[in-house]
């Protein structure tokens, strides 16, 4: 069993940045991939980045590519999302996810989530 905390959420105004953590427990990780997902409200849940299956790749969806980078430290079974130039579409309560194979929708493993707000 993988237990997954998000934390470093809050409120920011548009043009600021925040870093947001994931810390797995209850097994270690290291070797899963892992990525982030976020929905506000009355929307589908929306796709942000993951690692690739080999770790070796990372991916993100246009809307926050160039902005939005995810990390990892696998010795402190740790995932990191920051997120530059926010803007208020980015406000929603963002999860951190992980599986033992790709990152889809239907990750095995979701955090509780922390929210983000961006003011304009």
């Amino acid at each position: 069993q993988v237990q997954l905390v998000e934390s470093g959420g809050g409120l920011v105004q548009a043009g600021g940045s925040l870093r947001l953590s994931c810390a797995a427990s209850g097994r270690t990780v290291s070797n899963y991939p892992m990525g982030w997902f976020r929905q506000a409200p009355e929307k589908e849940r929306e796709f942000v980045g993951a690692f690739s299956y080999r770790g070796d790749r990372t991916y993100y969806p246009d809307s926050v590519k160039g902005r939005f980078t995810i990390s990892r430290d696998n010795a402190k079974n740790t995932m990191y999302l920051q997120m530059n130039s926010l803007k208020p579409e980015d406000t929603a309560v963002y999860y951190c996810v992980a599986d033992p194979n790709q990152i889809t929708r239907d990750a095995k493993y979701w955090g509780q989530g922390t929210q983000v707000t961006v003011s304009s």
